[in-house]
């Protein structure tokens, strides 16, 4: 019986960092060593120049306006759909959506799946009006939250939904005790891609709120830049914790491997995420597998990912972040009791080994429909 090929088709590299790469990348690594399929990714041209996966990976070039970029998918999508004649499609970004919704009458026998990354209700109206035939038409709709769910559940009649929490690269998948910070100064972490849905801004307010309430503690900032401008704002944001707490009391890194991310949180007590929207939030599951505490504002799948509201705060009044920092740094039994909370939690609900099986579950279920 020959192998089911499945083409997953996104808009972006699937080695730029974020968490429908790295989900994509952990449900394609152990696809590629089932030899009951074989996965192949479409993307553009990687950041690294070549491919070093165990899947294949074919990709297309890049244009610098979002329309020259839609052309460009709409015939390398074709192009490469046809010359690969997969047995199922998945959609994995909003933007390879509306792209396939052009082609997909040339392709009618192919099912096709889409995972939703985002939140229905954050979607343009001008983007739901090309995304909702392509959904009416497809095989089925996943989404990474149940709350994403319930949303499309309400304001669609999109059906079938399920849904596959994301999960993280390989390398946070084993957790090593003794790696663990043990001592030395309270740590807190930040990190992330430099984006308008992290609200970079917020930090040095947050640090000040913590520095003025009279807590010790060392910043362990970590960021990504893709844009042009990202480094001025990576700047900024450097300058305005050195003003809070000092030069000497800040850790700064850029463009970390997952490996070095592993490594990176192992030296937090705490992670805190300052989100103005987040659909899933990639980064707390990854702080939470390596035992950090974590806190995060009250956004998009951040509640459902977190799990408990006592370790949700608001930028409205942030002065309950700034207690349970405050408490973490002061109480080691409280903090030792949250970073087990935040691990077991990861174990139950976002590992590896749990996102493949959904994902081969809902293949062996299409396959038989």
């Amino acid at each position: 019986m020959s192998a089911k090929k499945i083409l997953y088709l996104m808009e972006y590299p699937i080695d730029l960092p974020g968490g429908a790469q790295l989900s994509t990348i952990a449900v394609c690594e152990a696809l590629a060593e089932d030899s009951s399929y074989e996965p192949v990714v479409v993307c553009p041209e990687l950041i690294n120049g070549e491919s070093r996966y165990k899947f294949r990976v074919v990709t297309y070039p890049m244009g610098e306006s979002r329309i020259k970029n839609l052309l460009i998918r709409i015939g390398a999508f074709k192009r490469i759909i046809k010359e690969e004649a997969p047995d199922l499609i998945h959609i994995e970004m909003s933007e390879s959506l509306i792209t396939y919704g052009f082609i997909r009458s040339s392709f009618k026998n192919i099912k096709y799946i889409y995972t939703d990354r985002g939140m229905y209700f954050g979607y343009r109206l001008r983007s739901r009006i090309f995304m909702m035939p392509v959904l009416k038409a497809s095989s089925m709709l996943v989404t990474t939250t149940k709350r994403n769910a319930a949303l499309w559940e309400e304001n669609s009649t999109i059906r079938p939904i399920e849904v596959i929490h994301n999960t993280i690269g390989g390398v946070f998948e084993h957790y090593d005790e003794s790696r663990r910070k043990k001592d030395g100064e309270f740590t807190i972490g930040f990190a992330g891609r430099i984006c308008v849905e992290k609200d970079w801004e917020f930090v040095p307010v947050l640090v000040r709120a913590l520095h003025e309430a009279g807590l010790e503690f060392k910043v362990d900032l970590v960021l990504s830049m893709y844009e042009k401008g990202d480094a001025e704002q990576a700047a900024e944001l450097r300058k305005g914790i050195i003003d809070c707490i000092g030069e000497d009391k800040l850790i700064y890194r850029e463009e970390l491997t997952q490996s070095q991310m592993s490594d990176y949180y192992y030296g937090l007590d705490l992670f805190i995420m300052t989100s103005r929207f987040e659909s899933f939030g990639k980064a707390a599951v990854e702080a939470m597998s390596r035992g950090c505490a974590v806190i995060a504002t009250g956004v998009g799948g951040l509640p459902e990912v977190i799990g408990d509201d006592k370790y949700i705060y608001s930028k409205e009044d942030p002065g309950k972040a700034v207690e349970l920092c405050r408490l973490f740094a002061g109480d080691k039994e409280a903090l030792r009791q949250a970073q087990e909370y935040f691990l077991k939690r990861y174990r139950e609900n976002f590992t590896p080994d749990k996102y493949i099986n959904r994902h081969k579950e809902i293949y062996a279920e299409l396959d038989r429909s």
